[in-house]
């Protein structure tokens, strides 16, 4: 539940003079203001409500105008059936996967700020009319900095990928592993936590589990800062030209397999990357 952090600090020299009724106003005035948004808050909640408030811990991008851009898109939709939807938090909304990917066509319907059960929430605004061939998903990243457990993490990941594999049961489907960043190092334990029981279910789950995260550590082992942008979580454009790079390796051989008539099976294997600019 929302608090409010009142910090009344010392009051030092006030002289209340008069009667004692007189004082108990005098201090009512004083801390009736202070009381005031806490009160606002407890109005606003519903007594007994046992849903757990939602979590916004990317506030970077305002996500509530990208959904509703994202449904008047899907009104006007014109995409081809087989283009490559790109779905979840500001790793996705900040990639430029049209023009990373200029010979596919490309969707992206990422949200900054978004956890895995936003994604759920807004699940049927976000997805194109048409079918896509491929679906590439980064989410879990904010849930884990709001507060939740890898364990909760990994089990509304896995509800997500297993809602797009009924949707799209031809699709190729793809969870990028949550990456390591400088600003949230001290989260990356956790962060391996979820992606190695998402990894553990790929196979199960009829999905791949690309590792997107160990091309972006240096070798110290740390997060390589020169990757990321000024704030220490988002990548810049070498870090996503390593995205790049895994990420349409694994197109290519989705495709090739596709054409030489192969079954694609899911697989959990991790890809890893050995990169240079």
């Amino acid at each position: 539940m929302p608090t409010v952090n009142i910090n009344c600090g010392r009051f030092i020299g006030i002289e209340v003079r008069g009667s004692r009724r007189a004082s108990r106003r005098s201090l009512a005035a004083l801390v009736l203001p202070l009381l005031a948004p806490a009160l606002a808050v407890a109005q606003t909640e519903t007594p007994g409500s046992s849903e757990a408030p939602r979590v916004n811990a990317d506030p970077v991008f305002p996500f509530s105008n990208e959904i509703a851009a994202f449904a008047k898109a899907n009104e006007v939709d014109a995409t081809a059936p087989g283009a490559v939807l790109f779905l979840g938090s500001s790793s996705i909304r900040l990639w430029n996967t049209g023009g990373s990917f200029p010979d596919r066509g490309t969707l992206n319907r990422g949200f900054g700020g978004a956890t895995t059960r936003d994604v759920l929430h807004y699940y049927v605004r976000l997805l194109p009319r048409a079918a896509p061939q491929s679906v590439l998903v980064y989410v879990g990243e904010n849930d884990l900095a709001g507060g939740a457990t890898p364990g909760a993490v990994a089990h509304d990941v896995l509800a997500l990928l297993k809602r797009l594999r009924a949707d799209y049961p031809k699709a190729r489907i793809a969870y990028l592993s949550l990456k390591p960043s400088p600003i949230r190092w001290t989260l990356w334990p956790k962060m391996a936590a979820v992606n190695m029981t998402v990894a553990a279910r790929s196979r199960v789950g009829r999905f791949d589990y690309l590792d997107v995260g160990s091309a972006l550590l240096a070798r110290d082992g740390l997060p390589d800062a020169s990757l990321f942008g000024p704030d220490g979580l988002h990548m810049n454009a070498r870090g996503y030209s390593r995205w790049n790079s895994l990420v349409d390796g694994w197109l290519d051989r989705k495709e090739m397999a596709s054409a030489a008539g192969q079954s694609v099976r899911p697989s959990a294997s991790v890809h890893h990357a050995s990169l240079s600019d």
